[in-house]
């Protein structure tokens, strides 16, 4: 879905910055690829783009939790239960929502697969989103997706389905009308 948000982002003349962490992807040539592995890497390079940013969509969540512990070497048999510890991950798009600036946006998406639509708005809230998109878990891995997208107070802004090329046309025209100001600055000249 990221690639196909970045490529409808350019078609409509965006600067995009894909922070992007280890997918076989191909995106759009005219984009700017920030590669990172973690969580960890993603949050400061996200940070460190949406500075110099008018919005970000965070089309994708890295993992939610990572081992409490990772060990260096091999962990060898023993014969006796291995009991991991998960501790969550820091979460992308809330940190940026936090920090955003009066005149910068930030769209999310939510996937779930219970109580989509509410748990969508809680996310919403909970990351001071100005959009957020609802889709379920038959998005991952296929060429189609059939989304919701939620305004900053809850209502149901559009549903649309398709294949991801197309959803993502439709979700940056959107966002693109709602969001992103067009400025245009007249001088006159001296007579």
């Amino acid at each position: 879905m990221g690639a196909a948000l970045a490529e409808a982002c350019v078609a409509l003349g965006h600067e995009v910055v894909i922070v992007s962490g280890p997918v076989v992807v191909d995106y759009p040539a005219q984009a700017r690829v920030v590669p990172v592995t973690t969580t960890d890497e993603m949050l400061v390079a996200a940070l460190e783009e949406f500075a110099k940013c008018d919005g970000v969509i965070g089309a994708a969540a890295p993992c939610d939790y990572q081992p409490k512990q990772v060990s260096i070497s091999k962990i060898t048999k023993n014969g006796e239960p291995l009991v991991i510890h998960l501790i969550e991950t820091p979460d992308v798009v809330a940190t940026l929502g936090e920090r955003k600036r009066d005149d910068q946006w930030v769209v999310g998406f939510a996937l779930e697969t219970d109580d989509r639509r509410f748990r969508a708005i809680v996310k919403l809230e909970k990351k001071h989103c100005d959009l957020i998109v609802s889709n379920g878990p038959s998005a991952i891995d296929a060429a189609t997706n059939s989304v919701e997208l939620l305004a900053d107070n809850g209502t149901l802004v559009g549903e649309y389905s398709g294949t991801k090329e197309v959803v993502a046309r439709l979700l940056v025209n959107e966002i693109d009308a709602r969001l992103i100001q067009r400025k245009v600055f007249i001088t006159e000249s001296e007579r």
